[in-house]
């Protein structure tokens, strides 16, 4: 199984990257952007059967190693085959 983790700092507290890369944008000519967290993604493949023990799994990972729960918020999604993930850019 494929588990994926989107780490991101919390929304209550400033996101300097992701300003900066929201002032960019505008200055592109993106001005439709409104907001930008800037964050990490982390793509594991994961042996199991049972998505919800990958997803308990992956949940023990963030809160021990992967995410620092005082600054960053976290969203996990596991995906069933890794053969079958689609990866733009290769």
């Amino acid at each position: 199984m494929i588990g994926r983790v989107f780490v991101t700092p919390k929304r209550e507290l400033l996101d300097p990257q992701g300003q900066a890369i929201r002032h960019s944008l505008h200055a592109l000519g993106y001005a439709e952007v409104a907001d930008v967290r800037f964050g990490k993604y982390l793509e594991l493949e994961v042996t199991g059967a049972d998505p919800e023990a990958v997803r308990q799994r992956l949940e023990e990972m963030c809160r021990r190693l992967l995410a620092n729960e005082v600054i960053e918020e976290y969203q996990i999604e596991v995906a069933g085959n890794p053969n079958g993930v689609e990866r733009k850019g290769e």
